[in-house]
């Protein structure tokens, strides 16, 4: 089973394919809200307290985030954690 990552961005950086916008969760996801506008956390393999992010789940957060969706391996929730 593969660890969820948090998403915890130091701002301004707010990009969800940077493993450093991550922070180990541990292996249940997050609860998910009802609305699916931001992006919340990741479910991938672990690279030294990081998560590993290949092009597949790059495509999952990016269609998750397209279509407002949660998906297997990603969580989207109604905060904005990149707004100040």
């Amino acid at each position: 089973m593969m660890p969820w990552y948090t998403f915890t961005p130091i701002l301004p950086s707010c990009d969800p394919q940077d493993p450093t916008n991550y922070t180990l969760l541990g292996d249940l996801p997050p609860q998910s809200s009802e609305s699916k506008l931001f992006f919340a956390a990741i479910q991938a393999d672990d690279n030294c307290g990081l998560p590993h992010i290949d092009m597949m789940l790059r495509m999952e957060i990016i269609n998750a985030l397209e279509l407002e969706i949660d998906t297997i391996n990603v969580r989207l929730d109604d905060r904005n954690k990149c707004a100040n």
